[in-house]
């Protein structure tokens, strides 16, 4: 097991623990449902309650992981993000709270069980989500990554995905011309 698999699941494992509801986004949930690449973070919507943080936060041991409590409720009382670090490999873990608005709640609401590994079960974003977040993310900054990913997911996940969602939700977020090139490009590919 790589490093990687071990700090990831280790957060996973302490989630499922803990019976906190949460759902892994990004690049690592795109891989899930696409190709593998190089990432060095893993993005969490998590559903935490305050009467959790204590909890959460004692669960990673201070000698190997770095994660400051009042980090995390400050994230909770603000509707923010906080996160932990694993210093000896660089590998970071970003927790965001889940925010109360309808895509959000609808977002989590499609979240989906399938394999972390060939040892535990995790909850990840819809791969129909991710793509329409990666869009949005692209739209935003530009990075070429998010566009890859995207790529990835039609070739491996293609024949699974409920386009008629996506083709709903890219109009309404004004994301038609970067979606339809993308998907057309898959086509082509097949």
């Amino acid at each position: 097991m790589s490093e990687q698999q071990e700090v990831f699941g280790s957060v996973v494992d302490v989630l499922e623990r803990l019976d906190i509801p949460y759902m892994i986004v990004g690049s690592v949930a795109s891989m899930a449902y696409g190709e593998p690449r190089l990432t060095l973070d893993m993005d969490v919507v998590i559903d935490l309650m305050p009467k959790q943080a204590q909890a959460l936060a004692a669960s990673f041991d201070p000698q190997d992981y770095y994660v400051d409590l009042g980090s995390v409720l400050e994230a909770i009382r603000v509707g923010g993000h906080f996160n932990i670090i694993h210093p000896a490999s660089g590998l970071k873990v970003d927790f965001f709270l889940l925010q109360r608005d309808a895509f959000s709640q609808s977002e989590f609401a499609r979240r989906r069980r399938e394999a972390f590994d060939e040892q535990r079960q995790a909850s990840f974003a819809s791969p129909e989500d991710i793509i329409l977040k990666k869009l949005d993310y692209y739209r935003r900054g530009g990075a070429s990554k998010h566009l890859e990913d995207i790529k990835g997911m039609l070739r491996i996940s293609g024949p699974e995905l409920d386009l008629d969602y996506i083709d709903r939700l890219v109009r309404r977020m004004g994301l038609e011309d970067i979606w339809q090139r993308l998907y057309e490009e898959s086509q082509k590919e097949r």
